[in-house]
């Protein structure tokens, strides 16, 4: 049953012009039909971040969610992802999540899948018209970055088809601090663009660890990689086993009581194994809400988005910051094509070598395809044999001249990598 008025303050906002709408908005009651009706919304991740994107996504309007998410539930969960119960430990979060929702907030269906995000196809992920990412993995946001960006096009003159974008709005915290972040494919920069954002994780020498350990941290690291590999040779070590952790926090225990150093429990153990970050409601609840302030005017247009990087630091009061991050042209997942500098008498196999080889090129490349237009110039699998007589071949008689826009594809790719060639004189370089 409709509550009388539930939508009012949401009907303001759709059916009034205004001095900061986006571009083409045109204020009416469809707007909401569609939000509610039409319009499909993925969040990815259905843990602290997650649920709070589920909650505030339904509450906003949005009648078609889906939900994925490979976890089950932990009771170390129980303390901030507000959706699950202590009868909900070891369920699936995506299901039990959904299932949650729907019994709290009326008229909406959220759609769970318990999977890895990496078994679901390029299809699934076209569905959508915006995804909203709330993960703690850099991996699994590379990943998703990677699925937008491979439904982009560019037309002749190098701009972004816009029916071809795929926007996403992430989300990510750390303790007190937070980002909420708009990526739009061809617009805005993806990750990609800006990896240097995010710290490399923390190392410890090994030899502080063997000799001078002085922090819980050491022995814990100790454990875990000198001692386990050393006395339990035969077993590979699991995080997620009860048995391995308690092993690891019993010898880090008894280093730390060798050295004299204080502070070592279980839950640390834990948090430095797994390399977890103590969890903030309240940082979760307030990223969660711009995330979903993002989606609701990507999809409606109801103002103007946000440009494009916004920080938050709760430590001392409430601090935020607006970046107006841009975009990598030399990016090779989001750009129109990656420059690469070689010679027209360069033959494939040199080309591909030097991909491989190249600094920025090579790290998302192991055994690369390469294919001009409609025609593939070396497979692997089962066409190499019937292109591997390319290998041999310059490449000026292969592709169409300077600027001509090879595809490369390799295992470690969602999509294909554009390459444009730059003839010259020159072989195998970045273009500068």
């Amino acid at each position: 049953m409709e509550l009388e008025g539930r939508w009012r303050d949401l009907d303001r906002l759709l059916e009034r012009q205004g001095n900061l709408v986006g571009p083409g908005f045109e204020p009416g009651p469809e707007i909401r039909e569609f939000l509610q009706n039409d319009a499909r919304v993925l969040v990815v991740g259905a843990g602290g971040l997650g649920c709070e994107l589920l909650k505030d996504l339904a509450l906003s309007g949005f009648g078609n969610i889906d939900v994925i998410d490979m976890d089950t539930i932990d009771v170390s969960n129980l303390n901030r992802q507000f959706l699950f119960r202590m009868g909900d430990v070891g369920k699936s979060k995506a299901e039990v999540a959904a299932a949650r929702v729907m019994e709290r907030v009326a008229g909406v269906t959220v759609t769970p899948h318990h999977c890895m995000i990496q078994e679901k196809t390029l299809d699934f992920y076209e569905e959508f018209h915006v995804i909203v990412l709330g993960l703690d993995s850099l991996e699994a946001r590379r990943y998703m970055n990677s699925v937008a960006c491979s439904f982009l096009a560019y037309d002749e003159d190098g701009q972004p088809d816009l029916a071809t974008i795929k926007p996403m709005v992430d989300g990510g915290t750390e303790g007190f601090k937070g980002h909420a972040r708009v990526l739009i494919p061809g617009v805005t920069p993806c990750f990609e663009c800006t990896l240097w954002l995010f710290p490399p994780q923390t190392k410890f020498p090994l030899c502080t660890l063997a000799e001078t350990p002085r922090s819980p941290a050491h022995c814990i690291e100790y454990s875990k990689i000198i001692l386990w590999p050393k006395e339990r040779p035969d077993d590979t070590f699991d995080p997620d086993v009860e048995e391995h952790m308690k092993w690891v926090f019993d010898k880090a225990t008894a280093r730390a009581a060798e050295f004299g150093i204080q502070g070592v429990t279980y839950q640390l153990t834990q948090g430095v194994v797994k390399n977890i970050i103590p969890a903030i409601a309240s940082t979760n609840a307030i990223v969660a809400a711009q995330c979903t302030l993002e989606a609701l005017k990507m999809v409606t247009m109801c103002s103007t988005g946000l440009n494009n990087y916004m920080m938050y630091v709760g430590t001392d009061g409430v601090y935020t910051l607006t970046t107006p991050y841009e975009r990598d042209e030399k990016c090779p997942i989001c750009s129109a094509g990656v420059g690469f500098e070689v010679a027209p008498s360069s033959t494939l196999q040199q080309l591909i070598n030097g991909l491989v080889a190249d600094p920025d090129l090579g790290k998302h490349l192991s055994a690369p395809s390469v294919s001009y237009g409609s025609t593939n110039l070396y497979m692997r699998g089962a066409l190499e044999s019937q292109t591997r007589h390319n290998l041999e071949k310059p490449i000026g008689e292969l592709v169409d001249g300077d600027g001509s826009i090879i595809h490369v594809n390799d295992k470690k790719l969602v999509a294909a990598m554009k390459v444009r060639l730059k003839l010259s004189g020159s072989n195998g370089s970045m273009e500068s």
